[in-house]
């Protein structure tokens, strides 16, 4: 995945404003199951909230990244406890 620009990450960030988290980081963690359901999810609607655990804004963002990482999707932001993820659809 390529590198964001700060205006599309600007206009990624205002879309998913209104948008509700639709999976949630739970006690296994980041486990293989927990992946190929984010990875659906952004095939299906290529921007996504994912509910992160609590902890310190530098946890939540490592793990933010590693998520974004692993389902090779760009990370557009960490706000609060959700971190947007986006990904391009491959198919039109």
């Amino acid at each position: 995945m390529t590198e964001l620009t700060g205006k599309q990450r600007s206009v990624l960030k205002s879309q998913a404003q209104r948008l509700e988290p639709v999976v949630h980081v739970g006690k296994a963690g980041l486990s293989e199951a927990f992946m190929r359901q984010v990875a659906s999810l952004l095939e299906a609607r290529e921007l996504i909230k994912v509910r992160l655990p609590a902890g310190s804004g530098a946890d939540r963002r490592s793990t933010a990244a590693q998520i974004a990482q692993a389902v090779a999707a760009a990370l557009v932001g960490v706000v609060g406890r959700n971190a947007i993820l986006y990904r391009p659809n491959e198919k039109p």
